[in-house]
């Protein structure tokens, strides 16, 4: 079958989106175009909307439609505590486990082979904040992949030298799995991450 031009547009352009491929965006344009109009007119201009209007937090660069996000804003959280994340996606995670203390986002990480170096990912700012009054413990919750721990390693030897506790968040076995379906790396990162039940009777 063959589609106009300006149909063929509509598919290349949904197809930007992450795990869209060409049949995927086959249907997406042709359900909006023939079933739900009102809905890609919406979605259209919502779509505008977002990208002209929302930026960056000035304070922890996670996505926000104004200068300082609404958790940087919040005088109720513990000013002590600085988490170092991804992306945005991560911070929204990290919500989810009650955690109340600040955040700053990398946007990425380092990668020299791409050209991702650290003044791409805001090491300059990270090393600003960290030194702010108040803050006590930097968190480094980076992904558990090679790319993650090797932008935690950096972040942990710039920042060695400033009178702060560098922790990682642990990696291990999930909640409710068992072991002989955990992989060899994960396992791993449980047994070195392993902290004692019971302290030795002095």
């Amino acid at each position: 079958m063959s589609f106009s031009p300006l149909v063929r547009q509509l598919m290349d352009a949904l197809r930007v989106l992450p795990g869209v491929g060409q049949k995927t965006a086959q249907r997406m344009a042709l359900h909006l175009l023939e079933r739900n109009r009102p809905g890609g007119i919406q979605l259209a201009q919502t779509l505008l909307q977002a990208m002209e209007r929302v930026g960056y937090c000035q304070r922890c660069q996670t996505l926000s439609e104004e200068p300082t996000c609404a958790q940087c804003r919040n005088a109720q959280r513990d000013d002590s505590l600085l988490c170092i994340v991804q992306s945005p996606m991560d911070v929204f995670a990290i919500e989810q486990t009650g955690y109340q203390g600040r955040y700053f986002v990398l946007h990425g990480h380092l990668s020299p082979l791409d050209g991702i170096g650290p003044e791409d990912i805001g090491l300059p700012q990270l090393l600003t904040r960290a030194q702010e009054p108040g803050v006590r413990e930097v968190i480094l919750a980076t992904n558990p992949t090679v790319e993650g721990e090797a932008t935690a390693h950096y972040i942990a030897q710039q920042l060695s030298t400033l009178p702060l506790v560098l922790s990682r968040i642990a990696h291990g076995v999930p909640l409710g799995g068992e072991l002989e379906l955990v992989d060899g790396g994960t396992l791993a990162h449980a047994l070195a991450g392993r902290r004692p039940l019971i302290s030795p009777a002095n």
